[in-house]
């Protein structure tokens, strides 16, 4: 390391959820830490323009969608409606009270917090630009700058305007008809946020499948429920323009060797992100990116062995909990250079790896993927279980999609599983915790399930995979 003096031994650039838990963690480990951050609003994506306030915004749906169907519970609900602007006004209620504490945190105290964008100036210097200018010299460094939207050049698209999951947030006006472009895991929770609050909902989706990294039967089971919904799905599809027209917007496509076009009031644009590391100035602290994120080792570990990445700006997971998981082990490993500790670098975990699809029905996975494991020629067995021949499934009105389990052969340890249904983000908990533990289908089944509760279907395909 340079002789010269440094101001820090630990410096976050992104003032997000893996920014934050890193600088936390970092002076709770007792090293001089600080974290710069630019962004007029602190907090982050994750609160400001993500996970918390989509939420907020389907939860309302989810709540309208359940009192349009009063009479199947023998209730009546009598002239409900929707108020967009009060919609909007609890998300913004909500995310200023999560926003407040994010910054109340950041400016505890326990490290520093320094307002400005940063960029390299050589290894272990950044210069930070704002209303202060400074430089910091730092031991280590964590990059943790999250992502922005990545907009596809589409002839017309700009000029005849669209919304996107930024705007969307903030958009009051409930549309009478939307096309999504795109059916990613944000896209699909938009089409179910404005379907459920009556929107006629098109999906245009350049891919053969819904929610592309998932296994085949997990993404045809959204692809199902979403139609008896009423929702239109074009897949295989290739953008051609995008043009005004007399019901507001028209998206024209080729869609199976044809011209095709669909027409609607507002055109909500879902295909995706790029990591924000272009300002960064990563040359000249010999960073190097791989096709437009940066690539790091197992232990976080940029090129250079200091510079530690997490989060969007590194992937290979687009999901915040995994980025807070990449951040601490960069920040423990961080330690570990800094004391010249004869302990092993921390590796991440992804056997663990967790998504969640807040769409209706929930899509949930943890672990390995059927297509993962046949990728990797590892042999394995899977069972299935439908919602549809569940007890508590049919008495809450919940019986779209199933779970299954995929197991190892012939130990039948737990590698895997999926589930499509009524609160399936919670569900796939229980899963979580039988991998970390490296649990079998028997042992699954000596838990005892109380009944009757939704938690209890997992027993079911684990007593077929438990069969000799």
């Amino acid at each position: 390391m340079s002789e010269q003096p440094y101001d820090f031994d630990f410096v976050v650039i992104g003032g997000g959820s893996a920014g934050y838990a890193a600088v936390s963690l970092a002076a709770q480990l007792g090293l001089k830490a600080a974290i710069v951050e630019g962004a007029r609003e602190m907090g982050g994506l994750c609160i400001l323009r993500g996970c918390m306030p989509s939420k907020t915004l389907i939860q309302s749906a989810n709540r309208y969608m359940t009192l349009r169907r009063a009479k199947e519970y023998g209730l009546r609900a009598e002239n409900i409606s929707v108020r967009g602007e009060e919609i909007i006004e609890r998300k913004r209620r909500l995310i200023t009270e999560f926003a407040g504490y994010r910054r109340k945190q950041l400016e505890c105290g326990r490290f520093d917090l320094v307002r400005g964008w940063g960029r390299f100036v050589d290894a272990h210097t950044i210069e930070v630009h704002g209303q202060n200018p400074t430089r910091l010299r730092a031991k280590t460094f964590l990059i943790a700058t999250g992502s922005s939207l990545k907009i596809v050049d589409v002839p017309g698209l700009k000029e005849t305007g669209f919304l996107d999951s930024d705007t969307v947030l903030e958009s009051v006006h409930i549309p009478r008809s939307v096309i999504m472009l795109g059916a990613g895991p944000i896209a699909l929770e938009f089409a179910h946020y404005y379907s459920a609050l009556g929107s006629e909902v098109t999906i245009v989706q350049r891919g053969t499948q819904v929610l592309r990294d998932m296994d085949g039967d997990v993404a045809m089971a959204a692809s199902d429920a979403l139609i008896a919904r009423g929702v239109r799905l074009f897949l295989g599809t290739t953008l051609t323009r995008v043009e005004k027209s007399a019901a507001g917007k028209r998206v024209i496509f080729q869609h199976e060797g044809a011209e095709r076009s669909v027409e609607a009031e507002e055109i909500i644009y879902g295909l995706g992100r790029v990591p924000n590391i272009e300002c960064l100035a990563l040359e000249a602290a010999g960073v190097k990116a791989q096709h437009g994120r940066l690539g790091v080792t197992t232990r976080q570990q940029t090129n250079v062995p200091h510079i530690f990445a997490a989060g969007d700006a590194a992937g290979p997971h687009e999901i915040v909990h995994i980025a807070i998981q990449q951040a601490e082990i960069a920040v423990r490993n961080a330690h570990r250079l800094i004391t010249s500790s004869a302990e092993p670098l921390e590796e991440i975990d992804y056997r663990l790896k967790l998504f969640v699809s807040f769409m209706e029905p929930q899509v949930a996975v943890i672990g390995f993927s059927e297509r993962e494991l046949m990728m990797a020629n590892a042999p394995y067995a899977v069972a299935r279980y439908p919602f549809a021949d569940h007890g508590k499934a049919q008495v809450i009105g919940e019986t779209d999609g199933f779970v299954k389990l995929i197991a190892s052969t012939p130990k039948c340890e737990i590698l895997g599983a999926a589930a499509v249904g009524p609160e399936a983000g919670e569900l796939i908990h229980e899963l979580a915790a039988a991998i970390y533990f490296h649990a079998t289908a028997q042992d699954l089944l000596r838990i005892p399930h109380y009944h009757p509760t939704l938690s209890e279907i997992w027993t079911y395909p684990a007593e077929e995979l438990a069969m000799p």
